[in-house]
This record gives structure tokens, C-alpha cells and sequence, in this order.
């Protein structure tokens, strides 16, 4: 880029802070104590007694991950992939590779999202992961909006920052035309930036060179820099940005940097251009530049790096009251304005904003956005305008009539000296509309169906990033406004209860989603009557067909019921097993009787007194749905009744 733009527009190379500058200047206990039980715990030691499963191996590699312990997630998600690896789902692959991140095994990470990204290869992590391509594909979305060509009036030096002026383009340049005396920047060994201009129609079609421009206004022109300019409608009043220097004096800050000022000429009762002055709210202390006026006249929106800017510079506006006084400086706020630059608004006839900014999402370098404001100046959805208007060099300094839908840009796209050019663009379809996503969300008790409130719930990309972060109200309800064309996660989480996250597909067009978020208690109470089967969210407990010799499957889920008896010595359970209702009635009878005698004779041999254990089986005769004798039910109706209950009588 030009290294006028570098001085200019506070737009470039980290050191330099300015712009046009002449100098180079950031659980309660109850119950006898066993009122609770903690299921992570419950997992743990089973691991810990030496069984395995993909089950077990993946409900503790989740219980850790959802508690942000990676160190440890990651051993049990490693665990798992190393032994069951043909079985695992995508989002495991996922969640491994963030623990594998929090411990900072970033080699490792990547060998892990790799897996991930073949099986899975259009989810938008996996994209992230190579490219970040996000914001790539919605930037896709608008290319080839406009056509844009070179201008011939590009001099050979930087030209760019255009104005309709009546019939004219009115636009910055750094040619000269033959003063007699030629002042050269030192920074670059090239002539100040002086206002030229040309006929649009000519220039519309092409029909003026570089020789034709003629400079704008000797009054206006100084020996310093000027530029960005914009005209009232009636073409007798124009702001315009210039170095720190009026009626032949030269002004330093403290630093000895000459800072930007915004200057307002009007005309006179002869046509001339007259009465130049600075406008109020500028300082020799920060730079205020490129201003635009909105279409009623009544804002002048600027870039600046004044006081309660977020970044290097913010966009801000003023209001032009009836006296012709001037309102405080508003900044557009934090949905325009990044910790990056943002500059050269342009606003046009619909009151649409044209932004050039580094911060926001785009190809490289500065890229072109447009954002419709409202009443109070907000931003509503910023879309950036695409290829060919933005490039992978800097682009910036849009213009357009939308009556026409002929407009003007800058950029060193395709200047090898790195210097700024003037291209003309032609609107040839609208931008996709804006997509707007409200996402609504209920959190509820897993097992109560209760809606919990101060519930804190964040919202990320698939990179872990935090986009928003929301507590639940008296309604246990939470909303965010998330981009559209995504996958997101959102996460609740308070204290007592386990995490709990899910993905949240973002479609491309604007819509209301509804999300339902079921928190599980860490500690749910042990009350007689409860069944330990639903308190430990027990796998059913298979038996071979007929047969009633414990599995290793199911010795695995009975070995969670034995660690709870272990925990709660004085705890009695009633063991009840139950067959669905095909086969014989008496035959069913005896099957369940012998299974819930070998599911008791397990326990005891682990050590449990058979004093503690009572049960039966009940065969067919207390399902749980409507498939008895004769009834067709599906396998799954079939299987909610071959279960085991293990219900908690109390103390012994």
C-alpha cells in the first residue's frame, strides 16, 4: 500500500498511529448420610475396580470435559479411542482434541482433529481447524455483486478517496500538475495529497485520463495534506479532512505529531470557496478524519481515534443541530466499532453504512462492509461486500449512488509500487439479505422437569471461543442472537449439577430457534422408593437368551449399584427383574426369578450381606406400557419392560 494510506488514514503498519501525518509518532446431608450420590464418582471407581467399556471410558471422558478438567478428560477419551476407536462418534474425536488444547499437547490436538475432520469433514470445526472458513463461505455468498474496473485517471502516484460532487468526482491525489514549486512528503518522496477533479460522466464511461484531472480548489488545497471530502446536497458547503494546519499555521501534539482535523468550507455569495474552518470538536491531540454526511444532513460520521475509542480507530458521529452547532462525538458502539481499525465511512441515499475495517472477518487487509443503520445509529447485521470489491490487499474507501448503482473505490490491488488507485464498480444485483438468528432457550431438571433459574449458560463457536454468555431469569429462559451459517455449542452449567452442552446447527436464513437444556443434579438424593437404575441412568442389564449367568456388560452397570452399597453400608435394596410378555406366562416366571436370584448372588459375592438384599422376579406381570399377552409392540416397547429395578428400602 501506498505508504500515503500508511500516513493518512491511521490504517497500516502497527507503529504508525496516525494518518496524513507529518510524523511518525496497547451435596447437605439427610437421610443417615447417604443422601446423595455423585454418578462422576460412581463412574470413577468402577474404572477404578478394572472394568471397561466404550460406555464407561466415554461417560468419564464427558463428565471430566464438562468440568473443564481436560487433563483428565483427555486420559479417558484416550483411553477410549485407543480401544474402541472404529465406534466413536465424530463429537468425541472433537471434545478429545479441545482437552488435548487445555493441557497444551497442541501436536497432538491436531493429529486428533484430523480424525475429526474425516469424519466429518463438512462440520465447520473441521473447516476451522484448516482454514477458519467460517466467515469464508458467507463472504461467498456475495461475490460477484459488483463489477469493478480500473479508472484511467490513476496517475502513476496514490489516488483514492472519491465524492460526488454535483457532475464531478472530487478525489485525493498525490500527482502533480505543474506548480512551480513541487512539495515532497519525506515520508515517500512523493507530493502532498491535494483534492482533484473530473467530470463523473467522463469517468463513468471512461473517457478521462490522469491529464484531464485538474485540482479542486486552490483555497482548499493547502501545502499539506487533504482529502476524503463530502459535499452537502446543494454542493455549497464540504467537509474535508487535512493535516493540522489553518490560515498558515502548522500545529504539533504533544509528541510533536501533526494530527487529522475535519475543516468545513462554504461558499460564498460569488461561488468561491471561503470561510474554512476547523470543526470544534477535532483537537491537536487525536486525529478525527474522512467524513460523511447521512442523506437528511443532519449526522457527520467520521473515523477517529479520540478518547473511548475501542481500538486503533472507531467510527463516530456527530449531530449538525439547527444553529449549526455540533452535538458530543457518538461512537457507533461495539458492533461496528473492533479493537482493530475501522475508517472511511460512507453512508448513502438508503442510510446505509459503507466501512472499511481490519477488525471485522474478511479476505486480508482492509475490507469493504456495509451495515444498515437505525434510528440511533445501531448496526443491524454487517455484511462484507466480497470478491471482486474486496481482494486480499486493502480495499476502502466505497462510494456508490444507489439511484445510478455506479460507485467508486480505492485499493492497491493491483499496484506493484504498493501505491492506491481509484476503481469504478457497478451494482449489478442487491446483497443477500440479512440474516437475523434469535435463539431462544429453556432450562429444565433433567429428572423433575423443574425450570431452574441463575443458570449460567454460554454460548461458543466450534473453536471454544465465547461468542455470548447468558444467565437464565426467573423463567429459566436465555436468548442470544448468534451469526447465521453455523455450528454452535451452547453450555449450561451451575453449581450442584453437571454441565450439560449440545450443538446448535445456525441455519443460513433468519430464524427463531428454540433450544431445551436438561442440567442433571451431581447429587440426587437416595429416598426410599427411589430406583438406583434411574438415579445412575443404568444401561439395561442384558442376559444371553435364556439364559441368567451375569454378562460383562451386565456385571459393568451392577458394579455401579455396588459401589453405591459399598458408600452406604447400612442401605437395603429390593431387587426386582422383569421379562416382556412374548413366551410363555409360567416359563417367564421362572426365567426372572432366576435372573433376579443370580443378579443377587453377584452382589453377594462381592461382599454384600445377603441381610441387605431382598427381590424377586416378576416375569411379565407389571410392564410398563400396553404390551401384555397378544399386543403387537415394537423390539424397543418390548425392551422398556426386560428391566431390572433395584429399589432403596432404607435402613437396615
Amino acid at each position: 500500500m501506498k505508504k500515503y494510506f500508511i500516513l493518512l488514514f491511521i490504517l497500516s503498519t502497527p507503529v504508525i498511529t496516525t494518518a496524513q501525518e507529518s510524523k511518525i509518532s496497547k451435596g447437605n446431608k439427610g437421610f443417615d448420610n447417604y443422601n446423595y450420590v455423585n454418578a462422576q464418582n460412581v463412574y470413577q471407581k468402577v474404572a477404578d475396580k478394572g472394568y471397561e467399556s466404550a460406555d464407561l471410558y466415554k461417560r468419564l471422558g464427558d463428565s471430566y470435559y464438562l468440568n473443564a478438567s481436560y487433563e483428565k478428560a483427555q486420559i479417558w477419551y484416550g483411553k477410549l479411542i485407543e480401544k474402541y476407536a472404529d465406534n466413536i462418534e465424530a463429537e468425541t474425536y472433537f471434545r478429545y482434541a479441545i482437552s488435548l488444547k487445555g493441557t497444551k499437547n497442541y501436536k497432538r490436538s491436531d493429529e486428533i482433529m484430523t480424525r475429526f475432520k474425516d469424519l466429518k469433514s463438512n462440520d465447520k470445526r473441521a473447516l476451522l481447524f484448516s482454514e477458519d472458513p467460517d466467515y469464508l463461505r458467507s463472504i461467498e455468498k456475495n461475490k460477484n455483486t459488483y463489477q469493478v474496473t480500473e479508472t484511467s485517471i490513476n496517475s502513476g502516484y496514490s489516488d483514492f478517496g472519491t465524492a460526488f460532487y454535483n457532475d464531478k468526482l472530487i478525489f485525493s491525489s498525490a500527482k502533480d500538475t505543474g506548480d512551480f514549486v513541487k512539495r515532497i512528503h519525506k515520508w515517500n518522496g512523493q507530493p502532498f495529497l491535494d483534492l482533484y477533479e473530473v467530470p463523473l460522466e467522463m469517468v463513468s464511461n471512461d473517457e478521462v485520463t490522469y491529464k484531464d484531472a485538474k485540482k479542486f480548489n486552490k483555497s482548499i488545497n493547502s501545502p499539506f495534506h487533504e482529502s476524503t471530502p463530502t459535499f452537502t446536497k446543494d454542493g455549497n458547503t464540504v467537509y474535508f479532512t487535512r493535516n493540522n494546519y489553518n490560515n498558515g499555521v502548522y500545529r504539533d501534539d504533544i509528541d510533536g505529531t501533526n494530527k487529522l482535523k475535519i475543516y468545513k468550507a462554504v461558499k460564498n455569495d460569488k461561488g468561491r470557496w471561503g470561510n474554512i474552518e476547523e470543526l470544534p470538536f477535532s483537537s491537536n491531540d487525536y486525529t478525527i478524519a474522512h467524513p460523511s454526511l447521512s442523506p437528511d444532513e443532519k449526522r457527520l460520521y467520521f473515523s477517529s481515534d479520540m478518547p473511548g475509542t475501542f481500538g486503533n480507530a472507531d467510527l463516530w458521529y456527530v449531530t449538525i443541530q439547527s444553529d449549526g452547532t455540533y452535538s458530543a462525538p457518538v461512537n457507533l458502539g461495539n458492533e461496528i466499532n473492533t479493537e482493530g481499525r475501522e475508517s472511511y465511512p460512507f453512508i448513502s441515499q438508503e442510510n446505509d453504512l459503507y466501512f472499511a475495517s481490519n477488525g471485522h472477518l474478511g479476505l486480508g487487509g482492509l475490507d469493504i462492509f456495509k451495515t444498515t443503520l437505525g434510528e440511533n445509529g445501531e448496526a443491524t447485521e454487517i455484511i462484507n461486500l466480497g470478491e471482486p470489491v474486496n481482494t486480499s490487499k486493502d480495499d476502502f474507501s466505497f462510494i456508490i449512488n444507489t439511484t445510478s448503482n455506479i460507485g467508486f473505490l480505492s485499493s492497491n490491488r493491483n499496484n506493484e509500487a504498493g501505491n492506491d488507485d481509484i476503481y469504478k464498480l457497478e451494482r449489478l444485483k442487491p446483497l443477500e439479505p440479512p440474516c437475523i438468528i434469535l435463539l431462544n432457550g429453556l432450562v429444565t431438571d433433567k429428572d423433575t422437569g423443574e425450570k431452574i433459574n441463575n443458570v449460567t449458560v454460554t454460548l461458543y463457536d466450534t473453536n471454544k471461543n465465547v461468542f455470548g454468555t447468558s444467565v437464565t431469569d426467573a423463567n429459566a429462559t436465555f436468548s442470544f442472537d448468534p451469526s447465521c451459517d453455523k455450528e454452535m455449542l451452547v453450555r449450561a452449567e451451575k453449581e450442584g449439577y453437571i454441565p450439560e452442552e449440545r450443538i446448535i446447527t445456525i441455519p443460513a436464513t433468519s430464524a427463531e430457534l428454540e433450544a431445551l437444556l436438561q442440567l442433571e443434579k451431581k447429587n440426587k438424593p437416595l429416598e426410599p422408593g427411589k430406583d438406583l437404575s434411574d438415579i445412575l441412568n443404568l444401561n439395561p442389564i442384558y442376559f444371553d437368551f435364556d439364559r441368567f449367568n451375569i454378562r460383562p456388560d451386565a456385571a459393568e452397570e451392577l458394579a455401579k449399584v455396588l459401589v453405591v452399597l459399598e458408600e452406604y453400608p447400612t442401605m437395603r435394596i429390593d431387587v426386582r427383574s422383569h421379562t416382556d410378555s412374548r413366551g410363555n406366562d409360567s416359563y417367564n416366571q421362572r426365567l426372572s426369578q432366576n435372573r433376579n436370584d443370580a443378579t443377587i448372588q453377584w452382589l453377594v459375592d462381592k461382599g454384600i450381606s445377603r441381610s441387605r438384599l431382598t427381590g424377586r422376579g416378576y416375569g411379565e406381570s407389571s410392564p410398563v406400557n400396553e404390551c401384555t399377552n397378544n399386543v403387537a409392540c415394537s423390539e424397543a416397547a418390548h425392551q422398556d419392560n426386560r428391566r431390572s429395578e433395584f429399589i432403596i428400602l432404607g435402613d437396615r
